[in-house]
């Protein structure tokens, strides 16, 4: 017996599935895996199946068109066909956790196609022979197959991968460990609902000076319902500072809606002036970039000159030229990010 794959478009229809996997039993065929993919065409039946040795390509394409069946592709398979296609994308998005840098190599071996890399941020697109996915580290995959011609079930696999790797790529730039000037080590990390309490306890150590120009309200702060949001936004991220003992000295938040994100930082009196902010903000920019954001605005108080200065290192670094609206006693800084398309107003 030969392994071999099928792949084969028929009618949506009830029964032709049935038809098709008779003509093929009639001539000693085992099925042994099928995936079936909705196109507008019809319904792409996958097969793996163990065929009797005297069978050839042709013999199965014959077996294939008496079925009802059309636009056939077949080819030798081997063991590893075994493992179903689902299956093997849980695989691959395990390695990519580990390694988000290799999305494209694990593309190329999940669909069996050719990847480039184009520096460009394209849209994300399907065709019968072409594919464009998002590189996490800048630029778009183009994946590209001649036969068999992609399904959408394959794009949406190809997505959810890019989406992985997206992820793990933000969680390594987000964790770190910060060597600030003076030489003290802190642990740079991803905050969780987990870390409530030290951040409830981080408000409760600043000042209401430091609490006014981090809400730009002359509040202790937000509840701890808002707390659990800002640690777990939408889309951005939370970031904490984590100092020796394990406590939470800064937090940092990066909250994002369309191609926009805002972000805002909260360190302790006590590790304030100490580069501790302007290493946040470095980090929360270097988190944005993957997660497609075309800008970064800070809001601060016009008289908040540390903040200022900060944002005007960082766009120095950036080699961009911060945009400012005044609004009253409120300044916002609009940093576009680099590679970015323009933002529409």
């Amino acid at each position: 017996m030969t392994l071999w794959r099928v792949r084969a478009t028929i009618d949506d229809r009830p029964g032709f599935l049935a038809v098709l996997a008779a003509s093929l039993a009639l001539r000693s065929v085992n099925i042994l895996a099928v995936q079936v993919h909705t196109t507008e065409a019809g319904a792409v039946d996958d097969f793996l199946i163990d065929a009797p040795d005297r069978l050839t390509e042709a013999d199965l394409r014959a077996a294939v068109e008496k079925g009802r069946g059309r636009d056939a592709w077949i080819s030798p398979a081997d063991a590893h066909g075994l493992v179903d296609p689902p299956t093997q994308a849980l695989g691959q998005a395990a390695r990519l956790v580990a390694a988000p840098e290799n999305l494209g190599e694990t593309l190329s071996t999940l669909l069996d196609c050719e990847v480039a890399w184009r520096p460009s941020r394209e849209p994300q697109r399907y065709s019968s022979h072409e594919l464009a996915v998002g590189d996490p580290h800048g630029g778009t995959l183009v994946l590209t197959r001649s036969t068999p011609v992609f399904t959408p079930a394959e794009f949406a696999r190809a997505q959810a991968l890019a989406d992985v790797a997206g992820q793990a790529t933000r969680t390594q730039l987000a964790q770190a460990t910060l060597l600030l000037p003076d030489g003290t080590e802190l642990l740079l990390r991803p905050a969780t609902r987990a870390d409530l309490a030290e951040v409830v306890a981080l408000h409760e150590r600043c000042s209401p000076e430091s609490l006014f120009r981090r809400y730009l309200a002359g509040s202790r702060g937000p509840s701890a319902s808002h707390l659990v949001r800002l640690l777990e936004p939408q889309r951005g991220c939370a970031l904490v500072a984590v100092d020796a003992e394990g406590q939470v000295v800064a937090l940092a938040n990066l909250v994002g809606e369309g191609e926009i994100a805002e972000a805002a930082l909260l360190v302790a009196d006590d590790w304030q002036r100490r580069g501790l902010g302007t290493a946040l903000l470095r980090r929360l920019i270097s988190v944005a970039r993957p997660a497609e954001f075309a800008a970064v605005l800070v809001h601060t108080q016009a008289e908040n000159t540390a903040m200022l200065r900060t944002v005007r290192r960082i766009a120095d670094a950036l080699a961009v030229d911060p945009a400012y609206d005044r609004d009253g006693a409120i300044v916002t800084i609009t940093l576009a990010l680099a590679g970015k398309r323009a933002l529409t107003r």
